[in-house]
């Protein structure tokens, strides 16, 4: 009997890891910040993850269907994206301005590149970018939980206020003024959806990791990082720079997102070092408070030259 030597290329290393398990994980370590915007700012957080993930969902058959490209909305993608970008917005967005971000997240910025894993920068903060220059005033409308009042050092009762506009506790701190920690731990203060409560934030964040669908360089680097130079810098406190803004949202759940993140370790280590060091000089040296969108996706551009730059030689290659 013939045997025929089969010759493929690599890699050759087999995964039972695929992508809609993959993105159902993340998924599931998103469940946590969802419920806790729903706690936090009612029914209407909700609505807007739904809509959100509708319009992702949508958007991405529409375009196929248009393109006469092979559905991809099975590989869960979209809901992840849909997801995160109603994380990224305050809870007073109006909805035609959530599905517009969707619609540049999806086509614009994922498909258009040639979809999942084409993408050069990570569809949902790149959406929070342009949602935030085309509609700045309700972009920054960011509300509090109802029958809170955050005061500079705590939350003060309310009987009658369902949600207010007010800086986040990270502004704040711009102004020498510091919500509590404990506040800030639970969520009990004013931002976007997926950023205020810490304690979801690091619960998905674990869970991610024991699933081993992210490793926990980028986010420690990042945050040990911006951490250190707040310190240095003096001008927020470092633990409020931490709990509050969209630091912990983005290092856990955007920062590492496969396609635009470096694949070797030490690709991740300088990634999430310059996120910190881009992070903590954004927020300390412009008028931008909120660093941590644009840091990211400045990263995201260097990730080829990082990943060229750190990659390791091949077994027997010659030095150049």
């Amino acid at each position: 009997m013939t045997k025929l030597l089969s010759v493929a290329p690599a890699p050759h290393i087999r995964s039972k890891k695929t992508t809609n398990l993959i993105m159902l994980d993340v998924i599931i370590a998103l469940l946590p910040v969802v419920v806790a915007s729903g706690i936090l700012f009612g029914l209407n957080a909700l609505v807007l993850i739904a809509v959100s993930v509708a319009g992702c969902v949508l958007s991405e058959y529409l375009w196929c269907r248009l393109m006469k490209k092979p559905q991809c909305v099975q590989d869960l993608s979209a809901v992840v994206t849909g997801i995160l970008i109603a994380l990224n917005v305050p809870a007073s967005l109006p909805i035609w301005q959530v599905l517009f971000g969707d619609v540049v997240a999806i086509i614009i910025v994922k498909q258009l590149f040639g979809g999942i894993g084409y993408n050069f920068v990570n569809p949902a903060l790149a959406a929070r970018v342009v949602m935030g220059l085309s509609f700045p005033a309700s972009m920054t409308s960011y509300t509090y939980p109802a029958g809170t009042l955050e005061g500079m050092s705590g939350a003060t009762p309310l009987s009658s206020i369902d949600a207010l506009s007010n800086a986040t506790p990270e502004a704040a701190t711009h102004l020498g003024k510091y919500a509590d920690l404990f506040s800030l731990f639970i969520g009990r203060h004013g931002g976007v959806l997926g950023e205020t409560c810490a304690l979801a934030i690091l619960i998905g964040g674990i869970y991610l990791i024991i699933r081993g669908i992210i490793k926990p360089i980028i986010p420690l680097s990042f945050l040990a990082t911006t951490f250190l130079l707040h310190y240095a810098f003096g001008s927020i406190a470092p633990l409020h720079a931490i709990l509050s803004g969209g630091i912990l949202l983005g290092a856990v759940f955007m920062a590492t997102d496969y396609t635009t993140s470096p694949y070797t370790d030490k690709g991740k280590l300088v990634f999430g070092v310059g996120c910190g060091i881009l992070t903590a000089v954004i927020r300390t040296y412009t008028n931008t408070h909120e660093g941590v969108t644009y840091s990211i996706l400045i990263m995201n551009l260097l990730v080829p030259y990082i990943n060229k730059l750190t990659r390791k030689k091949p077994y027997g290659g010659a030095a150049k």
